[in-house]
């Protein structure tokens, strides 16, 4: 061989490693779309999320690299954020935070797999075809929270101190039919209901203006991502009003709410986690079924409960997953 053709060879070589690295695949990209705001989640929950995706083979920074997008409550800023990441052509979107996140996302895109965190019924929502088979490009996580209103106002009614109104404090925005259960929960109890609405942190102060002049004995909060992101806010005017509450997840009670009843958010996030990365090795989501989360917690706070002067009733504490001392 030449001299000339050796060196030129050797540079040709040289030039292997770069030329595969210049085409080895891109990292795949994970929009996460929520309705809440990223200073209000918790680090345990947004670790679970991590972790479900780790137990896929996924690790953010190393092999895939997540979009986070937070509409903070305000839903009307959850289409803009949705297109945005339909814009980036991220590889499967997160929906998470409950409605209307999956409905605001499945609007934004027919191609791109959507993971979904919801509250309500997602085949009545259109969402997916059934549960089992769900036919399209969602899929995800279930709590079913509105038939879990129920028995929360159940619930309410043994802590309260004396008969009388229940005020039910929900969202007008949230597409989720929550207050149909909790009318006809009322009425099976024969229990009086006072529907108070609120979209925002004044609006919620007004609610509570209302309860005040009413005369309400108690507060059923609805089960809604705007009120997780104001859990501070509700928890400090029931306590200043000294009005017993029950919210729908465990966090209330841990900022000092009295008591909480529903799904384990934790673990949602988990599944949420597990099945974007299932989604990412290639899985459709049209054969991964709805998970219905079935695990409930009850949660009761003590401080809370000596606070309002409330004793809580023995049955109720002995059925409770926790007590807050």
């Amino acid at each position: 061989m030449k001299r000339r053709e050796f060196i030129a060879g050797l540079g040709g070589a040289a030039a292997w490693p770069v030329v595969a690295r210049t085409q080895q695949p891109a990292m795949p990209v994970v929009g996460f779309l929520s309705t809440l705001s990223s200073s209000n989640m918790a680090a345990n929950v947004m670790n679970e999320f991590h972790q479900g995706l780790k137990q896929t083979g996924f690790v953010e920074g190393q092999n895939v690299k997540i979009e986070y997008r937070w509409a903070e409550g305000h839903y009307d800023r959850l289409q803009d954020l949705a297109a945005d990441l339909v814009r980036r052509q991220v590889a499967v979107i997160a929906a998470t935070g409950g409605e209307p996140s999956p409905q605001v996302a499945k609007a934004a895109t027919q191609t791109i797999p959507i993971v979904f965190m919801a509250n309500g019924d997602p085949v009545a929502a259109g969402l997916v075809a059934s549960l089992n088979r769900p036919g399209g490009k969602l899929t995800g996580v279930t709590i079913f929270g509105m038939m879990a209103a129920g028995k929360r106002l159940e619930l309410l009614l043994q802590l309260m101190p004396k008969p009388g109104t229940v005020a039910y404090l929900m969202n007008p925005n949230n597409p989720n039919r929550e207050l149909d259960n909790v009318q006809a929960a009322a009425s099976s109890l024969g229990q009086k209901i006072l529907v108070l609405n609120a979209d925002g942190g004044p609006e919620i102060d007004t609610a509570f203006t209302t309860i005040a002049q009413q005369g309400a004995a108690a507060l059923l909060v609805a089960s809604d991502p705007l009120f997780f992101d104001r859990r501070d806010q509700l928890i400090a005017l029931a306590a200043h009003q000294a009005v017993p509450a029950i919210y729908y997840l465990r966090a209330f009670s841990q900022a000092g709410g009295l008591s909480s009843y529903g799904s384990s958010l934790t673990d949602m996030y988990r599944q949420v986690g597990i099945y974007t990365g299932r989604v990412l090795n290639g899985e459709q989501p049209a054969d991964l079924p709805v998970i219905r989360s079935t695990k409930y917690e009850l949660v009761i706070n003590l401080k809370t409960a000596k606070a309002l002067g409330l004793t809580v009733p023995p049955s109720l504490l002995a059925r409770a997953d926790e007590v807050i001392e």
